[in-house]
C-alpha cells in the first residue's frame, strides 16, 4: 500500500508527503548522530559511514531507511569451524597409522580437509616401500 502512495506523491512537497504518511499511521523520525551502519553477510561487511537514517514505524513494524554516506566493503575471513569431528580424526589416524593427536593437528592445519591432512602426514612420515 505504501508503494502506491509513494508513486502517487509526485508533485507534492515533502511536508505534504509527511502529513499523508502520518495520516496513514506511519511514524517517521530521524536518528541523529549516526556515525555508521554496518551490514554483515556471510563473506563481507558493508559499512556506510555518516549516513542519514530514518526510523519508520508502519503497522507496528519498525523499518530503518539508510541513505547517503560513504560506502566501504570489507571481506570477512571465514572463521574455522569449532572443533573437528571425531570421525574425521579417527579416519585420518587409521589411514596414516598415527595417533589421534597427530591426526587432529593435521586436520586443524588443513582447515578440516581430510585429503590434505592425510597427504601432509604421509609426506612427513618416512616411506615404508622398498
Amino acid at each position: 500500500m505504501a508503494h502506491r502512495v509513494l508513486r502517487s506523491m509526485k508533485g507534492i512537497s515533502s511536508r505534504e508527503a509527511l502529513r499523508m504518511m502520518q495520516r496513514m499511521g506511519m511514524e517517521t523520525k530521524p536518528l541523529d548522530g549516526v556515525r555508521d551502519v554496518t551490514i554483515t553477510t556471510g563473506d563481507k561487511r558493508i559499512i556506510i559511514e555518516e549516513p542519514t537514517v530514518m526510523s519508520i514505524v508502519v503497522q507496528g513494524q519498525r523499518i530503518f531507511q539508510v541513505a547517503g554516506g560513504n560506502l566501504r566493503e570489507e571481506n570477512i575471513m571465514l572463521e574455522a569451524k569449532p572443533g573437528i569431528p571425531e570421525g574425521d580424526i579417527e579416519l585420518v589416524a587409521r589411514q596414516t597409522d598415527v595417533s589421534l593427536d597427530e591426526a587432529r593437528k593435521a586436520l586443524e592445519d588443513s582447515g578440516g580437509d581430510l585429503a590434505e591432512a592425510i597427504l601432509s602426514i604421509k609426506r612427513r612420515l618416512p616411506s615404508t616401500s622398498p
